[in-house]
Order: C-alpha cells, then structure tokens, then sequence
C-alpha cells in the first residue's frame, strides 16, 4: 500500500509562559500624594537606636554605650591615629633618653680614660684632705670656744666673789646676828677688833654693823664719843653684827673660853646670838682708787 504522503511537519505552537502575578496596585486614588511621601535618604535612614523618652540619664547611657563601643571595638581610624601616637611618643622619648646621656667620654681612647680617671682620684684625695683640715679646725675652734666659754664663767664667778669680799654688792644667806648692848662701861674696842677676827677665821663670807657699815679687810674700829667709829661712820648700841657663814661655825667662834661673847660679858654688856637661815646685808662700800699698786 502506497504510503501515505506525509505533510510537511507544521511547526509546532510555542508554548506560552506563564506570566508571574504582579501584586495588585491600589488604585491611583488610594496612593498618597507625592510631597506626604518622606525623602529618600530618610526612608533609608533607620535610627540604630531610638532614645527613650527620659531625660538625662538616658542620654548619658548612649553616650557610655558608645564609648564602650569606641575602646573595645575601634575603628580602623582610631587604630591608625593610636599607632601613629604611640610611634610619636617613643620617638619622643627616645630623643630625650639621647639628649641627657652625657657624651663627653664618648671619643676617648682606653689611655685618656686612665689618665681623666687618675686625675679624678688625685682631686678626689686633695678634696678629703682639705675636709679633713677643716675638720680638726673646726674641733680646735670648737675646744677653744668652750675653754673661753670656761675661762669667761670663771672670771665671771671670781669677779662675784671679789666683789662680795670687797663688800661692793648686796648679798643674802645663812648666818647668825650677834646683838651687843652696851652696860655700865662702854664697849672695848678690843673685844669689837676680836669679835671680827674670829668671824673672819670661821669662814664669815659678809658682815656689816647697825646696818649702815659694811666691814670688809681694809675696816677700821675707833673709839668715840657716844660709841664707835667704824671706817669713818659713828655707830652706837646697841651693836647689830650680821654675818652670812655657817652659822654653828659662827657662833661655835663666838662661844669660845674668852671668846668675844666672853669678853662682852666680863665688861658688862649683855649679849644676844641668834642664828638665822636667811641673813641680808644691804650696806655696800664704794671701791676705793688704788694710787700706788698697779696690776702686773
């Protein structure tokens, strides 16, 4: 059987895709209108965090928390700028460490260094010898000073006691008061000339009579009429001796066999001792000028 003609193929019908479905628009009339609609970069823009409506402390947290956010987690900037600081600073401190090393010895040779430290060493021992000159000046002007200081308060004590024997100052202490009142005859001079004698050799330091005559080694006793002359001064009983000393020293003088009291009583006056713990003489003698002895 003859075959059957064939027809040309017909090309086969494209298949249609499938077209995706777009969302449906509002209408025109629902869109809002173009200036209500916010700027680009607005729309873009999202705010990392929106402070909450608090006042100062909440600004203060975001302000802490991106600070924290600085120092843990840097920016490449930050870390830029931080190494290029610590480079300037150990720069900076280098060039000081450079600037204070002493580079005077740097360029000399091993000799030069023996030689400049030979030197040092003989400046050195110069400079301990002379401290320790200086030193033993200083101790003799030191045992010097205090031998003066010795020799002064010495004078000083000599020129006190001098004066307290010359009878030219005040003086207070320890003694006795010897009362003689005067009987029937009047007072022998003698036995006045006695009673001072045996004062003085039992160690009296200071005596005066009536309060108006102080008796000192040149003293002079006369008689007179009424009483007693005595350097000059007419005194009469009673007669008031007061005499600083030890006073059992005193008045064991005194009260010897024959002794001035002795003698007082035999001529008839009648005689008071006391002995006192304070004794004031206030009568002085004025120094007399020396013509004819010049000290050597």
């Amino acid at each position: 059987m003859p075959e059957a003609s064939r027809q040309p193929d017909e090309p086969d019908e494209p298949e249609l895709l499938e077209e995706p479905e777009q969302a449906e628009l509002p209408p025109q009339s629902e869109l809002p209108p173009q200036s209500e609609l916010p700027p680009q970069s607005e729309q873009l823009e999202q705010p990392e965090e929106s402070a909450p409506p608090g006042g100062r402390g909440s600004a203060d947290e975001v302000g802490l928390q991106r600070l924290r956010e600085a120092l843990f987690r840097p920016s490449r900037a930050q870390l830029i700028v931080g190494v290029l600081l610590a480079a300037l600073g150990f720069a900076a401190i280098t060039q000081v460490r450079t600037n204070n090393t002493d580079n005077t010895y740097a360029g000399y040779r091993e000799q030069d260094l023996v030689d400049v430290l030979s030197a040092l060493a003989g400046t050195s021992q110069r400079a301990q010898n002379e401290i320790n000159q200086l030193q033993v000046s200083r101790r003799q002007l030191e045992q010097s000073q205090q031998a003066q200081s010795a020799a002064v308060a010495a004078a000083q004590k000599q020129a006190q006691e001098l004066s307290i024997l010359a009878g030219s100052v005040p003086v207070t202490g320890p003694g006795i008061r010897l009362t003689v009142t005067e009987g029937p005859r009047p007072v022998d001079v003698d036995s006045v000339l006695d009673t001072i004698e045996e004062l003085r050799s039992a160690g009296a330091e200071a005596m005066e009579v009536n309060d108006q005559v102080r008796l000192v080694a040149q003293s002079a006793v006369q008689s007179a009429p009424g009483g007693l002359r005595i350097d000059g001064t007419l005194v009469t009983s009673p007669y008031v001796f007061d005499v600083i000393g030890d006073p059992n020293t005193l008045s064991g003088a005194l009260n010897l066999v024959d002794g001035p009291v002795a003698q007082f009583k035999d001529a008839g006056a009648t005689v008071d001792l006391e002995e006192r713990d304070s004794v004031d003489i206030t009568a002085v003698r004025q120094p007399a000028t020396q013509q004819y002895a010049q000290p050597q």
